[in-house]
Parts: structure tokens; sequence; C-alpha cells
């Protein structure tokens, strides 16, 4: 057919199917496609993706772990997602990633984790002056010296599980910082409730209360928490180290609060000003007092 003079080009469906054939856009860097392992070899595995020409995945690229048999890794036959890693060569040829992927996938678990403020189990796999190395879901991860639960002998951590929370979660700077201290502390609170008597240490003193230590976690005895009557001089009446008795009269556990009361032990107002001692060693004797006051007292 012409027009002009001129021949006018037809472009059939059957053309434009062979076009989009020639140059498939889908098998880009970055992309993920699924295929089927077809072939190994000693540098790795040819996938087939339904691309003009099979892919190959290097050996390298298979695996989080070191392969030592890539048949058992990746079965002939076997379908898998991978990542492609390189474009097209000349040939139509891309080149694949599983190690990529996993990785990709293990982060976005990592990052969701953090949101939801989880607890996981890692591996110690070595140690430096700052802390443990962790393997964590075949990622590399630290857990800095000073959110160890024992800090001292480092080397006595390699090989063991560690229940940790989560400092920092950084892909774009392959940063995973986590703590042992904060999965320690989220285990005992949650098994703590209003009401309960604790034991536990004086750990250090403000000039609004006392910060008291127990069961892995650290809870505030308020200055007005501590007696009924006015409390002039928390240093002639508590020190660090000091082992102490107290009521736990609140807590809130998604910003790591205990809050703590000796106060609701009294028998009468300044009580425990007058006689500390027999407060505190009696206080076992006084619990069935305690439920009536915590409700009656505003706190």
């Amino acid at each position: 057919m012409t027009t002009g003079g001129g021949p006018i080009l037809t472009f059939s469906t059957e053309d434009f199917a062979r076009a989009l054939a020639d140059h498939d856009y889908t098998f880009k860097t970055g992309n993920t496609v699924r295929g089927k392992v077809i072939g190994h070899g000693s540098e790795g595995a040819m996938v087939e993706i339904g691309g003009k020409s099979d892919a190959f995945l290097p050996l390298k690229e298979a695996s989080l772990e070191r392969i030592e048999n890539l048949e058992e890794v990746l079965p002939l036959g076997e379908e898998f997602e991978f990542l492609i890693i390189r474009d097209q060569d000349m040939e139509g040829r891309v080149v694949l990633s599983l190690r990529r992927l996993m990785v990709q996938r293990v982060w976005e678990r990592l990052i969701d984790k953090e949101a939801n403020k989880d607890i996981m189990d890692v591996t110690v796999t070595g140690t430096n002056k700052g802390g443990v190395i962790v393997d964590v879901e075949g990622l590399r991860g630290f857990v800095p010296r000073s959110h160890l639960v024992q800090s001292q002998d480092l080397d006595a951590h390699v090989g063991n599980t560690l229940s940790v929370g989560f400092l920092e979660v950084n892909q774009d700077d392959n940063k995973l910082v986590l703590s042992e201290r904060i999965a320690a502390r989220s285990q005992a609170m949650s098994t703590l409730e209003v009401g309960q008597l604790v034991t536990g240490t004086v750990a250090s003193l403000k000039p609004y209360g006392a910060f008291v230590s127990f069961e892995g976690v650290t809870g505030l005895l308020h200055i007005n928490q501590i007696s009924k009557n006015y409390v002039d001089s928390l240093q002639n009446l508590l020190r660090v180290g000091q082992d102490i008795k107290a009521i736990i009269v609140n807590i809130e556990e998604q910003r790591g609060r205990i809050s703590l009361s000796t106060k609701v032990l009294e028998k009468y107002p300044g009580e425990v000003l007058k006689d500390f001692d027999t407060v505190i060693a009696d206080a076992e004797n006084r619990l069935q007092n305690v439920g009536q006051l915590l409700a009656e007292t505003d706190l």
C-alpha cells in the first residue's frame, strides 16, 4: 500500500511480540525474577528465566553460607526467586543472585522486628575489644560490651546463644547493633505486675529519688514514694549498694519505666523515716494491705 507515491510500512501483532521478546525490559538489574535450575557447574548454576538465553547464578551468590554441595542447595528442576545483579550481555544472558535477595529480605524482617520491639536469639561468632560479633540470620551483628549482661569475659560468649533486642538497624550503612540488656529488661518486665513486692539493691541516688536494681531491671523509688511524710535527706536514709524491698506501683512497658514505693508499706505516716529497717524486714507481712492502699492512694 502506498500514499503520495511512497510505501506504507505495516507492523503486525506478531512483529510487535517479537520486538518485545528481543528486548525484555523486565530483565534489569535490581528486578526480581522467578526461574528454574537447569544445570550445575564448578562456577555456579544455569537458570531458566524465560529470556532468550539462560541466566547464570555464580556459586558465591547462591547462599548466605558457604556451599559444599550446590546440587543439594539448588536441585535440578526446582524454582526459586532471584535478584538480577547484572543486565543482559550481548547474548541476552543476565547474572543472578539468591544470596543478595536473601540478605534483602533478612533486612526487611529485622526492620519489622525493630519496629515491633521484638526479641530474637543470635549466635556469638567472635569478639573484639568493644563487644561481641553475632550471626543474625546470616548477617553480621554487633553487641557492645556495655549491652551485655555478662561483660567481663567476652571470649566465654563465643558459640553461645544470646537473646537480644535492637539498638540500630541500618541497611544503607550495613549496621546492625543489638543489646542483650534490652532483651533481659523486656523479658523481666513481662513477668512483673503492679502490687508485687521486689527485693533489690540501691544502684544510685539522685535529688529526686533512688534507682533500685532487681531481677535484671531498674526501677525508680521517687522521693515522694519513700514515705507519707516529707523526706528532707535521701542520703541519710539510703546508700548505694544497700538492700531494699519495695512495691511496684506503676509499669510503663513501652517506655521501660518501673515506679516503686515504700510508703505503701507504712502503718503510719513517717514510719519509714523513723524505723526503716523494721518496715523493710516486715514487708511480706504488710502485703495484704497494699492492694487497698494502692487503690486509695493517688500515686
